[in-house]
Order: C-alpha cells, then structure tokens, then sequence
C-alpha cells in the first residue's frame, strides 16, 4: 500500500465552510525510548540535574504511536541504542523525499552515532537513493517539506550549505528559513507544515528577512503565540486533516479547528525534559512520487 494513499471516510473527511479536508495515509518511523534521560544539555531545554521518568516517557511515546495507527498510520520503529538517548527524536535522523534518504550529520558529539545507526536502518530495509552528508544537516528537524518545496532551517544546527546539497540531491526547491532564538533551535520547533499549502509558526523565531519570506509564501499562516510556542505546540503532525501537537498549545487547537484541521493534543511533557515533542518523534517516509 503506498504511504501517500488517501484515508477513506467517515473518519477521515471533515466538512468545513471553504470544502473537506482529507487525511492522507503516512508512512512514519519512531524509536522508543527505552534508554531517553538527560544527563547532558545541548539546548536551552535540558537540564540534567532535574529528574527524568523513563517509564512515563515510554507511556506517553506507546499513546502517540497508538494515536497515529488508530488514525490509519503506518508505523515502523527503529532499535534504540544503549548510549544515545536522543535517538528516540526519528525526525532529526534523517530526511526522506521521493524515496531518496539524505543522511544526517549532527553538531553535538552527543549525537553524531545517531547519523550512521539511521542510515544503516534505512538501508537495511532496502532504500537504495542514500547520501551521507558533506555538512551538517539535523534531518526534519530542520527540513519540512511544504507540498513541493523544502524549508530548510538554520541558525543554529543545520549548515546553511547543507541547504544547495540538499536541492541538488533532492530535486525540489529549498528556502532557507533562519532562527534567532536557541529555545527554538530547529525548525520543527518554530513551524509545522499542514497541507501542501498551509503552514503555522512563530514568528518571533525568525529573523525579519526569513518572516518576510514566510508572510509572502503564506500570507494565510496560523500564527503562534508565546504561550503556544512555550509548550512546543509547533512541534506538530498533519496528515492534511489530523493534527497531532502538544495538548497545552490550545490557542493553537482553537485556530486549527476553526480552520477546519481536527487537531488531536497529545502530552509528551517528559520528552520535552529534552527539547523534543510529536514531530521531533516522528520521521516521515515519503514513496518515490
């Protein structure tokens, strides 16, 4: 079954004034985070000296795989690694479009096994289009595929040059989109994609040049607010009609809702000791088109 094949009704349609949004089945891969704590700090979010439940991370983890089948979602999860306990964040491993893997290359030594163990799954179950990067690129972390297009992150982790490596390998259009803010220190953490032609995000997490070129591409975003993008609400999932996001985000829930999208919240409050929520969780396994 491709991953991109529509979710039929009566749960999958929602009626809405400007027409009906569909949800699209997805192909997704997750780590379980059987070995998640803190006990380094790599951004404004991680505390080592502050406790961490490994039990309730997995509790709240299982909820949103759970979540994403019952919505029709295909699954796959990789084998957690003894020694890295960020692996459980899927998205930053690396990126997928039209079946073609571009690796991931991190910043932190903290993370940088978890490039090859994603790359070495990825071949393992048969991808054959795999680049191991020249620079440094944080997977969808800070790549986010909006329709036909890649906005591409940076600031903070991604090497702007990683953006031309990416368009050439790729073959779509990538805009780069630079964050000022080290609590929003990956793309996925200042916007999400919703549709092929809809987006929402933070602005303050942008330079004035990178809003203006978001206010010009999306003239129609859902804007965040402080309080949504304190809880990470932008660490979000869309199949197009379900949007999976943190459930304190609810001025975020309300305008999703109000824009006919059937948001769904979730609580990830443990990974976020971490920095990470429902996206930073989820890598999305796009099919060659």
């Amino acid at each position: 079954m491709p991953y991109t094949e529509p979710i039929l009704p009566p749960h999958s349609v929602h009626e809405t004034a400007a027409g009906a949004r569909t949800a699209t089945r997805r192909g997704l891969l997750m780590c379980r985070p059987s070995h998640f704590d803190v006990h380094y700090s790599i951004n404004p979010w991680m505390h080592p000296d502050k406790p961490v439940d490994t039990e309730l991370a997995l509790a709240q983890w299982e909820n949103l795989r759970a979540l994403y089948e019952e919505l029709g979602h295909t699954v796959e999860v990789i084998e957690p690694l003894a020694g890295l306990p960020d692996m459980v964040f899927a998205a930053n491993g690396a990126t997928v479009v039209d079946g073609k893997v571009l690796g991931a290359r991190f910043r932190h030594a903290e993370r940088t096994a978890e490039g090859p163990a994603y790359l070495d799954w990825f071949r393992g179950r048969g991808f054959t289009e795999l680049l191991w990067p020249e620079y440094i690129n944080e997977g969808e972390g800070d790549y986010l595929l909006a329709g036909r297009r890649l906005l591409a992150g940076t600031g903070f982790r991604t090497d702007p040059r990683s953006h031309a490596e990416a368009q050439e390998f790729f073959g779509v259009p990538v805009t780069g989109l630079t964050l000022v803010d080290p609590e929003f220190y990956h793309l996925d953490t200042a916007l999400a994609v919703l549709s092929d032609t809809e987006v929402m995000y933070y602005p303050a997490a942008f330079t004035p040049g990178s809003r203006a070129v978001l206010r010009e591409l999306y003239p129609d975003a859902i804007l965040a607010t402080d309080a949504d993008a304190a809880v990470f609400g932008l660490n979000a999932f869309s199949d197009g009609r379900n949007v999976l996001l943190p459930q304190a985000a609810t001025h975020l829930i309300d305008e999703l809702r109000d824009r006919g999208f059937a948001p769904r919240g979730v609580d990830l409050s443990e990974l976020l000791k971490a920095g990470g929520s429902v996206k930073c969780c989820t890598l999305e396994l796009r099919d060659a088109a």
